[in-house]
């Protein structure tokens, strides 16, 4: 049979200008001559008919030409020519609602539809915000930062030399997406040959590198959350780094941390769990590893994009405070890890579109959280032009307003709307800017390896260079399947397995897919094992190593005998196969994904919290044979298991999750003891469905236009619920069992020594003097910047532009171009780099349409600086293994708030995985902030320490009734 190389014919790529967008569409290929009309004679005196149809059709093509023009320029040119004509109305950005509002006005003017951008603009939800006179926050331009970091410093400084004398054209190509498909990645930016730049390539997924080969499919977000171990969060993201440098990406797109709000939310399982904390910790540590490989993370979807039903549709309607410390705190620890781009998500927030919502992009990223890379829509997010670019938003992708449209709302338009003023070009500098701060951040100027796959095209052989990036990756990935595994019930000490005399497995999870482990587009579906969920947060399988498979090895190795049966429907058989073995091991899943598919009835988001496949039926005729039943799960989320997790026939169950490539490996390594289970649930598995806290929104998108989804649970989110309404789990947060045993004695907590010699804590801050005895890297920044100057600047003028780097030699763009003014300091063009003179606190936007929030701060990142991170408390525990094995426990620190704070009974605010052999007793200690013992205050719009006792607990579990407890107060009592 002839290999699938041989028999595929080169597809070249689409002929597409790097700045196609900056001007109409050209019709593609050769003009056909011989439809081409001749001139009529110029002495005839007679119509002819065919003349007529000729200028008939003549005017037709004109009138075409035109509209394809207008679908290019109008976007921007109907809504940029004042700030009254933009689509939101000044004051419907602020993202936080009264409480007494939450219904959807669909009558205020908004985004253009994309079918007919130019002639009507379509309803735009909107609801009662607190003021609606105040215009939207300004893109902070031309300030310092309080979380002063030397690497961005350099970064922005080598762009702003890169970029010092390009073109608006130029930079407006920086911008914007080439288009779907028109490149060989999922998201591309053009090169700009004059100025030696060769573009950027942006892929998916979050658990690998998406639409290639020879990669590595590494276990699911979920899962690396499961392990609570940051080590292996950081191996796997800097595995996935390398693997995505090797391919030629230059920006990961990933990681996702949206909240598992939902059980049956379809893509949670690309995330890190229910509780901030734990996606915070899993979110920082995959930034740093994927950077650490040089390669750009994208954490996204920036923000309230916790279901997919409706997910282009729905507002998400979210209070402040819940969004202040639950959901947008991942993305803090994002942007403290340096990460380089955040996506903004596809819904509205509170009735306004995530991506052109100014609060959260000038206000939340670039301001309170001093976010210095670039903010990136997702594929097709972008609802306007002129506004989306005003409104914080720096680089459109994947271009087009609707995929192969060949139509944008910036490209031509956003250089037209930056030429009549509609866009001001400090701010297109501003964008442009942070795009490249990015790129040098990572230094991805020095010797990166060139794209060497198509995905659009994978069967183009001249467009793909098969290049494996592979490694030894499959040790990790193995690594973590059995961390992550997660043992919830093992009775008489059934595991681990010792050499069982016959195995009888039962289930088609346990076997190979019928059309092998790429067979179903995206994974959007199940066949055979599950390892991964589906849609864009999948990448293709080197190879899948399912449980039988897995299994089969050990049995051969102990003399086990093996029968099976794969019919999970044919429950009689199951049964039979099942009888008279020793162990009989039952494998169920379930799965969700993106919206995009829709598998079963299921858009994405599960329709139930069912085992699928007639799992419980499986389940309870395979105990009803044999008693000693294993249950493995592999599922994307909490199932319901109350049939059958009490039949006394079923003697241990496995949670696997979603492990990858190496699944069976994983599993056979937690079923025999090669490694004893320390993977904890990183979400609550309910009794009941309507045990939980939220749910769904099952409606119809096309009635109401634009449904809401009420974030009515505020910060009881998982186990807090359970806990604040006194509701008993199956499994709570946190929840996992060992071959051995621990025990959690001596409980400690103090003040760090300096702390307390300079008094207690008044107990709000995050203004910009506030508590910050330094001031933020400026001092450092403005004599660097003054170093540089004098270096550089023309003694003749020092008002004048000069640079030592070529414009067209970006591998040797140094700190060395600069601009002067007459004090000798470097002028930049955004907020990101300028060390100019400190602003003064009234200072305002040059895109000065005031702010929600008053005058900008003097200096931005106030939520990130050092005065409200630094470790100010420590508590200690001591762990012992009292049993007879080597493992691993995790000690979780929680927090119980005064009552009078308003917060959940109980809150995690740190973890650690240790490695204990018996008898073996080691110390743990975690450090405490004032940010993790404040509440947001929403009155004063600050972080407070409320006043009375905290209760400070260390436990193997959110309700682990053994955990060691304590008092404290921080501010007083």
């Amino acid at each position: 049979m002839p290999s699938r190389r041989s028999k595929n014919e080169y597809l070249p790529l689409p002929s597409v200008p790097p700045t196609h967008s900056d001007r109409p569409t050209e019709q593609e290929g050769p003009i056909d001559r011989s439809t081409t009309p001749l001139s009529t004679p110029l002495l005839r005196q007679v119509s002819d008919p065919l003349s007529t149809i000729f200028k008939t059709s003549l005017i037709m093509v004109i009138l075409t030409l035109a509209l394809v023009w207008l679908g290019f320029a109008l976007p921007f040119s109907s809504c940029g020519q004042s700030g009254n004509q933009m689509i939101d109305a000044p004051g419907q950005n602020h993202i936080f609602a009264s409480s007494s509002t939450s219904t959807v006005n669909s009558t205020s003017s908004s985004n253009y539809s994309l079918t007919s951008a130019v002639l009507r603009p379509s309803p735009n939800p909107s609801t009662v915000y607190l003021s609606n006179q105040v215009p939207s926050p300004p893109s902070p331009l031309n300030a310092s930062y309080h979380n002063y970091s030397p690497r961005w410093h350099k970064a922005h400084i080598k762009a702003a030399a890169y970029l010092s004398n390009w073109t608006i054209e130029e930079k407006v190509a920086l911008t914007t997406g080439l288009g779907w498909e028109q490149g060989r990645c999922l998201g591309n930016i053009g090169e700009i040959p004059t100025r030696n730049f060769s573009g950027l390539c942006a892929m998916d997924s979050p658990l690998g590198i998406r639409l290639t080969d020879f990669n590595s499919a590494f276990p699911a977000g979920i899962n690396v959350a499961s392990t609570f171990d940051k080590d292996l969060m950081y191996a796997r993201g800097y595995a996935m780094g390398q693997e995505f440098k090797g391919k030629g990406a230059h920006i990961h797109l990933g990681p996702m941390t949206n909240m598992y709000r939902v059980p049956a939310g379809g893509r949670a399982w690309e995330g890190f769990g229910g509780d901030p904390y734990l996606a915070g910790w899993a979110t920082e540590m995959t930034v740093r590893g994927v950077q650490d490989a040089g390669v750009q993370a994208c954490v996204k979807h920036f923000i309230g994009n916790e279901q997919e039903r409706n997910r282009t549709t729905s507002t998400s309607q979210l209070d402040d405070r819940t969004f202040r410390e639950i959901y947008s705190h991942p993305f803090l620890r994002a942007i403290q890890a340096d990460v380089a781009s955040v996506m903004c998500s596809y819904n509205l927030l509170n009735g306004s579109w995530a991506c052109q919502n100014s609060e959260i992009l000038n206000g939340v990223l670039k301001t309170d959280f001093g976010f210095q890379g670039y903010v990136m829509s997702d594929w097709n997010a972008q609802h306007s032009g002129v506004l989306s670019a005003n409104s914080g938003m720096d680089m459109t992708m994947p271009g087009d307003i609707e995929q192969k449209s060949l139509t944008s709302y910036w490209g031509r338009n956003l250089t037209e709307a930056v030429k009549n003023g509609s866009v001001t070009e400090n701010r297109l500098d501003d964008m442009t800017q942070r795009i490249m701060a990015a790129y040098f951040l990572l230094g991805q100027n020095e010797e990166y390896p060139p794209v060497s796959f198509d995905s659009a095209r994978p069967r183009a052989e001249a467009n793909n260079s098969h290049v494996d990036v592979r490694d030894d990756h499959w040790k990790l990935i193995q690594h973590i399947g059995a961390s992550s595994t997660v043992l919830l019930k093992n009775v008489n000490q059934t595991l681990p397995l010792n050499k069982p005399r016959s195995i009888s497995l039962i289930g088609s999870d346990l076997a190979p897919a019928i059309r092998g482990p790429n067979g179903i587009v995206d994974r959007g579906g199940v066949d055979g094992t599950l390892a991964i969920g589906w849609g864009s947060g999948t990448a293709n399988f080197p190879y899948l190593v399912d449980p039988l498979q897995a299994i089969s090895v050990q049995a051969r190795h102990d003399g086990t005998t093996l029968e099976w049966w794969l019919n999970d429907f044919d429950t009689g058989s199951a049964a039979y196969w099942a009888t008279g073995t020793e162990v009989a091991i039952v494998g169920i899943n379930a799965d969700s994904g993106e919206a995009y598919i829709t598998y079963d009835g299921n858009e994405g988001d599960r329709n139930n919290l069912t085992a699928w496949h007639n799992g419980d039926e499986l389940v309870k005729a395979v105990a009803g044979a044999n008693n000693n039943t294993i249950v493995v799960v592999h599922s994307v989320g909490p199932i319901t298991m109350e049939e059958w997790i009490d039949h006394p026939n079923v003697t241990a169950v496995l949670w696997a999750g979603l492990p990858g490539q190496e699944s069976g490996n994983a599993l056979v390594d937690v079923l025999y003891g090669a490694y004893n289970p320390s993977g904890r649930l990183p979400y609550t598995i309910a009794k009941s469905r309507d045990d939980y806290s939220a749910d769904i929104e099952y409606v119809n998108s096309s009635s109401p236009e634009h449904p809401e989804v009420v974030y009515a649970e505020g910060l009881d989110i998982d186990y807090r619920w359970f806990l604040s309404k006194n509701i008993t789990p199956r499994y709570e947060f946190g929840y996992g069992l060992s071959y051995t045993t621990f025990e959690l004695s001596n409980l400690h907590i103090w003040e760090d020594e300096e702390d307390q010699a300079q008094g207690g804590d008044e107990g709000d801050w995050n203004d910009s003097m506030k508590g910050d005895p330094q001031d933020g890297g400026w001092s450092k920044r403005q004599s660097e910047a003054n170093d540089t100057a004098s270096l550089a600047a023309p003694s003749e003028s020092a008002t004048q532009s000069s640079s030592t780097v070529s414009d067209t030699d970006i591998a040797s763009a140094t700190l060395n171009a600069t601009t002067t003014t007459s004090s000798g300091s470097i002028t930049y063009t955004n907020s990101a780099a300028s060390p100019s003179s400190t602003p003064d606190v009234n200072t305002t936007s040059t895109l000065s349409n005031g702010s929600t929030r008053g005058p900008l701060p003097a200096k931005l990142g106030s939520f990130t600086t050092k005065w409200l991170h630094e470790p100010r408390w420590t508590v200690s525990v001591d762990v012992t293994n009292t049993g007879p094995l080597n493992g691993c426990e995790i000690p979780q620190l929680y927090l119980s708030f005064p009552p009078d704070a308003g917060e959940p009974p109980k809150v995690l605010r740190d973890f650690a995985r240790i490695n204990l052999w018996p008898e073996e007793t080691q110390t743990v200690t975690f450090e405490l902030s004032r940010y993790d013992v404040s509440i947001w205050d929403v009155v004063k719009q600050k972080w407070a320490i409320p006043k009375g006792e905290f209760g400070v607990e260390v436990g193997r579990s959110s309700m682990d009734e053994n955990s060691v407890r304590t008092q404290w107060c921080f501010r007083g009592c």
